[in-house]
């Protein structure tokens, strides 16, 4: 096998999460570097599909289709639009998706895609390459926007003066590189007491947030989420892997949701519609699954990872209830 297929974060609890059986469909939702595709291919006689809407991950899903021929094959897109990618191939149901979210390996490592502020690189972000980069965004924005969208999709606290600082910054200069921005960032941003070393860079929460923004992942793992629900037969598995707090509360919010575990709210007001719904997952615990020390000690990626699971009930899905009752 190709050098470019990875070592998955959780790879062993992805794979006995989903437990892949001869002659059912799988869904590997963020191909990436490949490293999950291949773990649920050899893990079983069964056919996989991949989605990824970076270019280069597509073209790295080569070496799979070579060694497994007609049970597996690569679709270009977002995973959030499974059903109309998957519906172009004649597929409409499936046995199990697996979703990792965020940025994948490759992503990471190659500078001159800008997700990451420690290597110097253009300020780009878009996993597809295409619509606005990040430099558009930091370049043109209004202060405010910047400021709300560092505060939602970064939790930073210092939200306001980054902006601030931002705005200040491309009025002299337009700012097109990660260290640029990283720099402003980083001086905007107090020192925190004791050892720095103890402390994640000043830069990461910014960057994040710019990331979710571009992608609109938080947009893209509703889409997800609602699809899967959609597509999984009976028994069918959900897994999903996430790296950070948003991300890891809407997988949480919607399992619990959907497997009836959600608050059910005011005894003395109306019930909702989905506490009204009938389950559409069984949620075998309500806590995440969480890397190994090992793993985390080998991988530095792996500690934030959070994995979650369900499998699919008979329950029509949440908003086609009068459409089948019909």
């Amino acid at each position: 096998m190709s050098a470019a297929i990875h070592l998955p974060v959780m790879r062993d609890e992805v794979v006995a999460a989903l437990s892949p059986a001869e002659g059912e469909t799988y869904l590997d939702g963020t191909f990436g570097a490949g490293g999950y595709s291949l773990a649920i291919l050899e893990a079983a006689n069964c056919n996989l599909i991949g989605i990824d809407r970076d270019p280069e991950a597509l073209a790295r899903g080569a070496d799979l289709e070579a060694r497994f021929g007609t049970r597996f094959s690569l679709i270009g897109g977002c995973f959030g639009d499974m059903e109309t990618l998957l519906a172009s191939r004649g597929v409409d149901r499936l046995d199990g998706v697996a979703l990792d979210l965020g940025m994948s390996s490759p992503q990471i490592d190659q500078a001159g895609r800008g997700f990451s502020f420690k290597k110097d690189g253009p300020l780009d972000m878009r996993m597809s390459l295409e619509g606005a980069s990040a430099a558009d965004i930091v370049n043109s924005w209004p202060e405010a926007d910047l400021a709300r969208v560092i505060w939602e999709y970064g939790e930073e606290r210092f939200s306001r003066r980054i902006a601030r600082s931002i705005v200040a910054a491309r009025a002299e200069e337009q700012i097109e590189t990660t260290s640029k921005l990283a720099e402003i960032v980083r001086s905007s941003v107090p020192r925190p007491k004791g050892n720095p070393r103890d402390s994640i860079d000043p830069a990461t929460r910014t960057f994040q947030a710019l990331r979710i923004q571009v992608n609109d992942e938080l947009g893209e793992l509703d889409r997800g989420l609602a699809a899967a629900e959609r597509l999984l037969a009976p028994g069918g598995r959900l897994v999903v892997v996430s790296f950070h707090s948003l991300e890891d509360r809407r997988v949480k919010a919607f399992l619990r949701a959907r497997s009836g575990r959600a608050d059910q709210g005011s005894r003395h007001l109306p019930p909702s519609a989905t506490a009204t719904s009938a389950a559409t997952f069984d949620l075998p615990s309500g806590l995440p699954v969480k890397p190994s020390a090992t793993e985390a000690s080998r991988n530095p990626r792996a500690r934030s990872a959070r994995l979650r699971w369900a499998v699919r009930t008979d329950a029509v899905p949440h908003g086609d209830e009068g459409r089948a009752a019909a």
